[in-house]
């Protein structure tokens, strides 16, 4: 059997990167309005560090508006609160991120509620999953919308009657995926760590997401032959190599054994390279959308 497509995550966001890009120029040129993108990052965690600096580069070198605010990891709620609201007053401002996770003592979802609906570019708003489950227009959280966009460049724009899988069933990408695959007409079961017989619910799938947060958990053997699989896991691992190991080099995975499953998928994301890299693109596209609905220009 020949070797499973692999869907080039760079190729697509620097696609939707250009479209943001020309859209803000006119959006510029038109009608005076450039969207702006606030971020939030507390306290000094490493990966959210990374993170943050890249949405900023590329929202500047979309021609976007972007502030970044750091609070030390030791900040009051109350203070954290207050920025929040300030940002939702600030009409420069149409999108707001706060970074996720907050250091303990912290109330994400205190804080997540406080974000004006219109401006949560990060689509975690109770109004905005209220929103999407009744099929209104809403800002959906950016990892599930970069990996409709891969599922839509492999299969096309007709995913109708197609078998979906999702497995993991987090506000951030579970329910919100299983979500957008529903109103894509494809038939939807969402599995998670509980599910009994998990390997023969995924061997249904003519569409496997994987968002469990558990390294190489999906086996080959767990993907139907030529099914296409969206691996949604980051996570750091020791390096397989014992001297790199002993040395504390670690490197990212994703939640497929990957290499036996490119094997087995037609089709298949890499990590890295895969949708970490939209999740960026989509959230300066959410932004974007965020700007012309405040604007009324939607």
């Amino acid at each position: 059997m020949s070797q499973a497509r692999i869907i080039d995550g760079k190729a697509l966001s620097d696609r939707i990167q250009d479209e943001v890009t020309a859209e803000v120029a006119k959006l510029k040129a038109e009608h005076g309005l450039t969207p702006g993108l606030a971020v939030v990052l507390v306290g000094e965690d490493p990966a959210s560090q990374v993170y943050v600096r890249s949405k900023g580069e590329r929202s500047k070198a979309a021609g976007m508006h972007s502030v970044t605010h750091r609070l030390p990891a030791d900040v009051a709620q109350a203070e954290l609160i207050a920025l929040v609201e300030k940002l939702n007053a600030d009409p420069a401002i149409h999108g707001i991120l706060v970074q996720l996770p907050l250091p303990k003592g912290l109330d994400e979802k205190a804080v997540i509620t406080t974000i004006s609906p219109d401006k949560d570019v990060d689509g975690l708003h109770v109004v905005n999953a209220g929103r999407l489950s009744q099929g209104l227009p809403a800002l959906v959280p950016c990892t599930p919308v970069g990996s409709m966009v891969m599922l839509r460049d492999v299969l096309g724009d007709n995913l109708a009657g197609k078998r979906a899988v999702v497995v993991g069933r987090s506000i951030l990408v579970g329910r919100p995926i299983a979500q957008l695959l529903l109103q894509a007409d494809c038939t939807v079961t969402i599995a998670h760590s509980r599910t009994v017989d998990l390997p023969a619910v995924c061997r249904e799938a003519d569409i496997l997401v994987a968002a469990v947060g558990r390294p190489r958990m999906i086996q080959a053997d767990w993907i139907k032959p030529g099914a296409t699989v969206i691996d949604v896991g980051i996570n750091r691992v020791p390096f397989d190599d014992p001297i790199k190991a002993a040395e504390g080099k670690t490197k990212l995975v994703g939640d497929v054994a990957y290499k036996p499953a490119l094997q087995v998928a037609g089709a298949i994301t890499p990590v890295p390279g895969g949708v970490g890299l939209m999740t960026v693109a989509c959230l300066l596209q959410n932004t974007v959308t965020a700007a012309k609905r405040i604007a009324g220009l939607e």
